[in-house]
């Protein structure tokens, strides 16, 4: 598996940011406020991925008082952070479209809710796609069992 492109990752947040501010164009009058759970939620599920990064790496490393980490484990965890970054990347760009759609239109009240709870919403998606890639970068092997300076050449 190669990392993730952080490029990669910028474009689908403005392809979804477009796509979703011309889709609520037409149809924002007609939908419900945003919720205000995504921001705990994903905030949470970057602390975990941050956490679960943190604790892999000291496994990978076998620093003492760790346990020594299974290689499909480790497997696991670059494949949910790989799917974490991509899906973050998309849910920002999603509540990025809907605050660019209620920039003009923050004098009214379920805007200026909109806006509050889709900013910090695109706030906590940031926060994930940034711990998926600090968990991508944590489950890499370092160059030999004693070197703890970063991943091997191949790996790079």
């Amino acid at each position: 598996m190669k990392p993730s492109h952080p490029g990669l990752l910028v474009a689908l947040v403005v392809v979804s940011a477009a796509l979703t501010w011309a889709v609520l164009q037409g149809v924002y009058s007609e939908i419900q406020t945003l919720p205000w759970t995504a921001i705990p939620t994903v905030g949470l599920l970057a602390l975990g991925e941050a956490y679960a990064g943190w604790s892999t790496r000291a496994r990978i490393l076998r620093k003492p008082g760790t346990k020594p980490v299974d290689p499909i484990a480790v497997a696991r965890l670059v494949a949910l952070a790989k799917a974490s970054a991509l899906a973050g990347s998309v849910f920002a760009g999603i509540f990025a479209g809907f605050v660019l759609r209620v920039l003009d239109l923050l004098s009214l009240p379920k805007p200026r809710h909109d806006a509050l709870v889709g900013g910090g919403s695109f706030l906590a998606c940031v926060l994930l796609v940034c711990a998926a890639l600090y968990l991508e970068h944590c489950c890499r092997v370092p160059k030999d069992p004693g070197d703890t300076n970063g991943p091997r050449p191949a790996d790079r």
